[in-house]
């Protein structure tokens, strides 16, 4: 069939997760519910602490910053959905909807990456590079870099969608995932997918694997510098300052690095499987993020710690008020 917007499709289907019992449903969609609840209570309550604490102004604050953001809009662009689908019995999403999430699905993923490259960044000039640090890696050159990741970030998505979009889909409406995504679309198709399939997986291992050899290079050079230290403390103190980035780059990368290995040695998943899989790498992070900072960033436990003592301050004063 020849290329053109000659699609008889006019809603596409979630199924979620296919081998999913009815009687779970319910059950799934309160998880979801949660981990969504979690996302946003968590990222929110690390925004607030940031705008009400001058302290917390730092390039590093700001990364978090973006990061918190980028979490925020992703977990919002996919799990109100699939959370309705079993919650609501609503699996349905119009034509344009599914690539309109498409887009910001991979776009929101290609700016964590960007973020997860200004994290390691901002580590290697910190522990490599101390005296210049500031100079390099100031609040104005964070804000140009930040707001250049969510610019340059638009482009190979866009594309995709732009390429995908015309398709003639004619065929089947269920797309096997929780939400819409550049394969899970593109497969449905009543044409040849590789035209459309190779650009799109080169760019995603560009935007994948480019940032990670970076972070890769940086960690070495930060561990080399480390093992240069000749005072225990200053090697634990060193390493502490790094131990939130990189759990959070860790829990980003593995799971990925760890799908596409198994599909290049042969491991093969049920689509259940290899959706819990996908779904695990792609909302837990934004859930446990908060977590780490709060743990291990010394400055985000102290403005925590500041914000709890004053709300209890404020209330006791208010119940001594009115029992006056």
């Amino acid at each position: 069939m020849a290329e053109g917007n000659q699609s008889t499709v006019t809603e596409f289907i979630l199924t979620g997760f296919p081998g999913l019992h009815p009687e779970y449903q319910d059950l799934v969609s309160a998880i979801l519910f949660f981990v969504y609840f979690l996302t946003m209570a968590g990222n929110v309550t690390i925004m607030f602490v940031f705008a009400t604490n001058h302290s917390l102004h730092k390039p590093m604050y700001y990364i978090i910053l973006n990061l918190c953001t980028c979490d925020i809009l992703f977990s919002t662009t996919t799990l109100p959905k699939i959370i309705s689908k079993y919650w609501f019995h609503s699996g349905t999403i119009s034509f344009t909807a599914c690539f309109v999430q498409m887009f910001f699905v991979h776009y929101l993923g290609t700016v964590n990456s960007y973020i997860l490259f200004l994290m390691a960044l901002d580590r290697y000039l910190a522990v490599c590079h101390p005296l210049k640090y500031l100079i390099l890696l100031n609040n104005s050159t964070i804000l140009i870099l930040s707001i250049t990741a969510w610019v340059v970030a638009h482009a190979g998505p866009l594309m995709m969608v732009i390429r995908a979009y015309p398709l003639p889909y004619c065929a089947s409406n269920i797309i096997n995932h929780c939400y819409c995504d550049h394969i899970g679309i593109t497969i449905l198709a009543c044409t040849d997918r590789a035209p459309y399939g190779f650009p799109a997986f080169v760019n995603a291992m560009v935007m994948l694997l480019g940032t990670l050899a970076f972070i890769v290079f940086s960690y070495c050079c930060i561990i080399i510098a480390v093992l240069k230290i000749a005072n225990v403390q200053g090697r634990i103190k060193s390493l502490s300052t790094c131990s939130p980035q990189l759990i959070i780059i860790l829990l980003y990368y593995l799971p990925r690095c760890f799908v596409y290995l198994a599909s290049n040695v042969g491991i093969t998943f049920s689509a259940d499987v290899r959706i819990v899989i996908i779904m695990m790498y792609s909302l837990c992070p934004p859930m446990i993020n908060p977590l780490i900072y709060c743990l291990r960033a010394k400055d985000m436990r102290e403005s925590l710690r500041k914000q709890f003592k004053r709300r209890a301050v404020l209330k006791k004063a208010h119940v001594s008020a009115i029992s006056d």
